[in-house]
């Protein structure tokens, strides 16, 4: 692929994880000996299109990822720590602010996503080189269907058109910083970053994810990471 002057890599690991329903948040967790959130920012450290990584996490934490997770593993891709807001978007709006004023591509990744693989990284990126704006995702599996008010079953999507979207999401600097500008100068708020670029009028092209990039939320999530994680390493 054509390699671009600069591409950044925002993970977002502010969140409070509350669905975990545990005494450690998610992002620090050990899966086969490692914290969630050091085996993915050690994705990104060890991608060769990856020139720089900003980690988002909460301001009281800064001085923990330090210590532990960023020093302690010799990720030293990582040139920034930013405090996150008080939601999503809001603490990926801070790290864009933060990212080198040479990138170009701008990629950015769920911190409990641990994961993302060399190929989704590659596809994400290729994707923001030829279309500006693109995400990761997957084909959906299952058949889905939306319900009525009372439960019941109102129709059945048409599932070759379904995909399941994950991060990372990755964009041309300067499409992303106006569509997160935009979006908070309106008052909406997302669900992910595409929303907001396609709130422009842009499209954003869907790239091959994988099926193991899957976002730890609950504890049952736990036990297939710990064996995805002994299968991998």
């Amino acid at each position: 692929m054509k390699r671009v002057s600069y591409v950044s890599a925002i993970i977002v690991a502010a969140g409070q994880g509350t669905r975990m329903n545990m005494d450690k948040k998610k992002q620090y967790i050990e899966i086969n000996g490692e914290r969630v959130l050091s085996r993915t920012i050690r994705a990104f450290q060890d991608s060769d299109l990856v020139d720089e990584i900003i980690l988002v996490v909460n301001g009281d934490e800064i001085l923990f990822c330090k210590n532990e997770i960023i020093e302690a593993n010799s990720l030293n891709k990582v040139h920034s720590i930013v405090a996150g807001g008080y939601d999503r978007q809001e603490s990926v709006y801070n790290g864009l602010r933060e990212v080198n004023s040479a990138s170009n591509i701008v990629l950015i990744h769920d911190g409990a996503r641990p994961f993302i693989d060399e190929s989704t990284i590659e596809n994400c990126v290729d994707g923001a080189i030829n279309y500006e704006a693109a995400c990761a995702a997957i084909p959906v599996k299952d058949t889905v269907k939306t319900a009525d008010k009372d439960g019941f079953i109102a129709f059945t999507l048409d599932r070759s058109t379904l995909w399941a979207v994950q991060t990372p999401q990755a964009f041309v600097y300067h499409l992303i910083i106006e569509a997160h500008e935009k979006a908070k100068l309106e008052g909406f708020r997302g669900t992910d970053d595409a929303v907001l670029v396609e709130k422009l009028g842009k499209k954003v092209k869907l790239v091959m994810g994988s099926y193991n990039n899957f976002k730890i939320t609950t504890q049952e999530d736990l036990v297939f990471a710990e064996a995805l994680a002994q299968e991998l390493d």
